[in-house]
């Protein structure tokens, strides 16, 4: 199933290792996602005749790895969808740059954009219209040989966002050459969606979802955290 993994599962959702490359959903390409990989496991798991639902609340860009949840019932898709709205969903990732950013620890706010015929997002120091701001916070936890690993952590859940607000600030992505990055990998972008922790919207528990990026470069450059 192209890589994907099931990371955890009860009656209410599903959470899965997207691999790098791989669509969360369904777009103009056509190409299979994680979501068919997900509906095909559960009907061959449970036997399940005739079509599985399943619910999607959030999103990884296609060349980003890391945790994604699926709803697997309609409450608790609309619970999930409620607690994303509200930012009552704690969203950690990993990350590597390939030029040191000046400040080793930070909050970074811009007014983003999204540039439709670019399928990109630029970000602003300043409000505008059709602008939305987006914040996170990083932390940058190791430094060798040119490159930075970073914790991140997500406040708002824009379009490209991190991605965006880290070409702003002149350090991109290793490996994200629409934003900016002079260097290729193998597999995706040097962004990892590490951990989703929350209050469950039916067992009212707080869970944290997680699963750690592939033993790849740049990954295994650094002691993971």
């Amino acid at each position: 199933m192209s890589g994907m993994r099931i990371i955890y599962e009860d009656n209410h959702l599903i959470g899965a290792y997207k691999p790098a490359g791989m669509l969360v959903h369904g777009d103009r390409t056509g190409d299979r996602t994680l979501m068919d990989d997900i509906k095909a496991y559960i009907k061959w798991k449970y036997k399940k005749p005739g079509d599985v639902f399943l619910g999607s609340f959030h999103r990884l860009d296609r060349p980003v790895s890391g945790v994604v949840i699926y709803a697997k019932t309609s409450k608790a898709l609309e619970r999930m969808n409620v607690l994303m709205k509200d930012r009552k969903i704690e969203k950690t990732y990993f990350a590597v740059t390939d030029v040191r950013p000046k400040e080793p620890m930070a909050r970074l706010t811009h007014y983003l954009m999204k540039i439709e015929s670019k399928n990109t997002s630029k970000a602003f120091d300043l409000p505008n219209k059709g602008r939305k701001e987006g914040v996170l916070d990083y932390e940058l936890l190791g430094y060798t040989d040119g490159l930075s690993f970073l914790k991140i952590k997500l406040i708002t859940g824009r379009s490209h966002q991190i991605r965006a607000q880290f070409k702003k600030i002149g350090s991109p992505l290793l490996g994200d050459i629409k934003y900016g990055s002079i260097r290729k990998l193998k597999h995706g972008i040097a962004l990892h969606c590490a951990e989703m922790k929350f209050i469950h919207p039916v067992k009212k528990e707080e869970i944290a979802i997680k699963v750690p990026p592939m033993d790849v470069e740049p990954w295994t450059i650094f002691d993971m955290v």
